[in-house]
């Protein structure tokens, strides 16, 4: 499995690809240049319960971190994570 990042000028995804097949998904959405905004987080069925969600966020925290860049987690899922997890507030909006 692998996660792949696109990335456009409005929006992008963090996708956990597994032999091809998409198995889990992150959107976001741009909101002005130094900073995104998570909307969205789904597991397929099949892969729920092997941490692929949180594969995807610190995918997308480790880019904000390169980047210099901030998020703001509106989709539950990604907002509870950050909730939990202190060390993570650095890239926080």
């Amino acid at each position: 499995m692998e996660v792949v990042h696109k990335n456009d000028e409005k929006h992008g995804s963090f996708e956990v690809v597994d032999q091809g097949k998409s198995a889990a998904q992150m959107t976001y959405t741009w909101a002005g240049p130094t900073k995104f905004i998570i909307d969205h987080t789904e597991v397929r069925e099949n892969y729920t319960g092997k941490g692929l969600g949180k594969q995807l966020l610190m995918a997308a925290v480790a880019f904000a971190r390169k980047e210099h860049l901030k998020i703001l987690p509106l989709c539950p899922f990604a907002k509870s994570v950050f909730d939990k997890e202190a060390e993570l507030a650095d890239v926080l909006f």
